[in-house]
């Protein structure tokens, strides 16, 4: 009767404090302290509790030890994570003549994937051959998710196929092999064959494809969100699969808005969650989105955290919140290099080089090394600023003082530094000098500075390049058109919209992005599918005449519209950025910052206009195109007009 209580009572698997104080009484009496069955029960119960060396010493009082007894012992070691202790106690249990069964090798494997250990995986694997037990399932999922672990794919891909009848951890494991090594495509292509084979994708399923998910087709993004949709009673990691999904493949707008489903269904967000969702809410400068995270995450006690500090600093330098950044960055407990370069980005998108300069600086005094990227901050920081002689000496300290070897990037950011400053000639022989083949991007800065200072020859140059570069890249012709355009020459203009005709570049449609109510509001150049379209352009109508009377003239001659030249000017009157602002102003009290996110570079003519509205309605307006942040204000920008 007493063995029976006990052995239920440790069934029950007790709290640390009971289960110690039976295992005392047990000592105490010389019957039970030599019961085998309640030997194991009190190895299972302190292993459950994560106790693997008490559980060894229950083992070691054991004196005849039988294959459940050690594997007991090596499961208790595999499962807390003492991966090296397990397959001592397999070699142990083999030099004892203890032959292992069925259970044990799944242990053991899964030792073995935990260490990584493909020598050991490799003999235990003939071991299990050589037993006959090559076609267990458990066994076999086992040897899957070892070789998988160990970047044998191949092998765990034959060891899958010989399963005769697979179980949903035989396929999660072959989906686990390939994200484990960033194989996203592959392992959606197992998830593929798992639904063909009858079995259902679950909440395991979508845990084993987080490490990997990135860019992929959309026909894949289509498919992780038919798995996602159709399965029952989603677990946290299940939408943080598929936020992630979407912000890795710049769906942004539909990453915001699942995170709201999920806060909606009740789900509880984790640092997880959070640290994937904060960069779609800087892409659409959804701040009011941002904050409420922001305010989740210190109410919740998940800071500190080096990733989401990172994140939330990224999220308000995207959005145009320097001072918002800038406080989460001041009140870090500890830096990486990812902060400071993240706030030296932040200050240079926004014009102030300065600021960027001195903080880059700051980050070396603290004893970090910058590296390449954080040195294409801060060149970039300089090229928006015009920071001519800072931006040289950091370029001179980059190659010599810390001797990194330069990338396109930072090419690319000197020849924009020498464009900004007028040195089209200087620039022109910095690419001309470089030690590798220059990309669009170099090409595309130095047609850019062409363009401000009317460089015909070398815009020529650069443009016959990047033609040969990047020839469906409809922004490169835009660009050409306006010098063109710029020197008159209406002919070439002409040339260069026949061009794009006849090569099927297209022009990228503009559009806009304005959070409101936590919402994020779309906008297409004439647009008028938004709900409040007519009071938009009422609106927008009144504007456009208060600009006129301040001396507006509509920039005809400086975009490239495939539409009539006697249209131009009300084709420029709807451009998405401007439907975006006004809807912003209707709809929100007056003094309220305007923050836009535009997909394209802004158009002159938007920017002249966004620079007059500032003035007109006392708002001040920041708009995020895909080069820099226009901060307008009182008619002034902070991009001096260069961008």
């Amino acid at each position: 009767m007493v063995e029976k209580l006990y052995t239920q009572l440790l069934d029950k698997i007790p709290d640390i404090k009971t289960l110690k104080k039976l295992h005392s009484k047990i000592l105490l009496d010389p019957k039970l302290c030599s019961n085998i069955a309640l030997g194991v029960k009190l190895m299972r119960a302190y292993s459950a509790r994560g106790h693997s060396i008490i559980t060894r010493h229950v083992f070691d009082k054991i004196p005849e030890r039988n294959v459940s007894i050690f594997n007991v012992m090596i499961r208790s070691y595999a499962n807390n994570k003492l991966y090296s202790d397990a397959i001592c106690m397999f070699r142990t249990m083999c030099e004892n003549d203890v032959k292992p069964d069925q259970y044990s090798f799944p242990c053991v494997l899964k030792a073995c994937s935990g260490l990584g250990n493909l020598r050991v995986g490799l003999q235990v694997h003939g071991l299990i051959i050589r037993m006959g037990l090559d076609m267990n399932l458990f066994v076999g999922n086992g040897l899957v998710a070892m070789y998988g672990k160990c970047g044998r794919l191949v092998e765990a891909r034959c060891v899958l196929d010989e399963i005769p009848r697979k179980d949903v951890v035989s396929w999660n494991s072959m989906v686990a092999g390939y994200s484990h090594n960033g194989m996203f495509d592959d392992a959606l292509e197992i998830c593929r064959n798992m639904e063909f084979n009858g079995m259902k994708p679950n909440d395991g399923t979508m845990a084993s494809l987080l490490p990997s998910v990135s860019n992929t087709t959309i026909e894949n993004v289509e498919f992780v969100i038919d798995m996602f949709r159709n399965m029952e009673g989603k677990d946290l990691v299940s939408w943080n699969v598929m936020i992630s999904v979407y912000v890795k493949n710049s769906m942004s707008n539909d990453a915001v808005k699942l995170y709201l489903e999920m806060e909606t269904c009740g789900i509880r967000p984790d640092v997880i969650t959070i640290a994937s969702i904060l960069p779609a809410c800087g892409d659409l400068s959804a701040v009011l989105v941002g904050k409420r995270i922001h305010y989740y995450v210190e109410r919740n006690g998940l800071l500190p955290n080096l990733s989401v500090e990172n994140a939330l600093i990224d999220m308000y330098a995207k959005s145009g919140c320097l001072d918002e950044a800038r406080k989460v960055f001041d009140v870090m407990h500890s830096r990486d290099v990812i902060s400071w370069t993240s706030m030296i980005s932040a200050y240079g998108a926004s014009g102030q080089g300065h600021n960027a300069v001195e903080l880059f600086h700051k980050m070396q005094r603290s004893g970090l090394v910058p590296d390449s990227i954080a040195f294409v901050s801060v060149l970039s920081a300089c090229s928006h600023a015009g920071l001519l002689k800072e931006g040289k000496f950091c370029y001179k300290m980059m190659t010599e003082k810390y001797e990194i070897v330069p990338r396109p990037e930072h090419f690319a950011c000197m020849v924009d530094l020498l464009g900004r400053a007028g040195q089209i000639d200087e620039a022109y022989s910095f690419i001309k000098k470089m030690p590798v083949a220059p990309n669009e991007r170099v090409w595309g800065a130095l047609l850019s500075a062409c363009r401000v200072y009317n460089n015909m020859d070398i815009g020529l140059v650069a443009a016959d390049n990047l033609c040969q570069l990047a020839p469906k890249q409809s922004g490169y012709y835009v660009l050409i058109s306006n010098i063109f355009a710029k020197a008159g020459r209406w002919k070439d203009v002409t040339t260069i919209r026949l061009l794009m005709k006849d090569r099927g570049v297209k022009k990228i449609p503009g559009i806009s992005n304005v959070e409101l109510n936590n919402q994020v509001h779309t906008f297409l150049a004439g647009d008028r599918l938004h709900p409040q379209s007519d009071k938009i352009y009422e609106e927008l109508e009144v504007l456009v005449g208060k600009m006129k009377d301040a001396g507006y003239v509509p920039e005809t001659d400086g975009a490239l519209h495939d539409v009539e030249e006697e249209d131009k000017e009300t084709h420029l009157a709807v451009h998405s950025e401007k439907l975006a602002i006004v809807f912003a102003i209707i709809n929100t009290e007056p003094g309220t910052p305007i923050r836009i996110t535009k997909n394209l570079r802004v158009c002159g003519d938007c920017h002249i206009a966004a620079k007059l509205i500032s003035k007109i309605t006392g708002r001040a307006i920041i708009v995020r195109d895909t080069n820099r942040f226009h901060h307008f204000q009182n008619g002034i920008c902070t991009c001096g007009d260069y961008w």
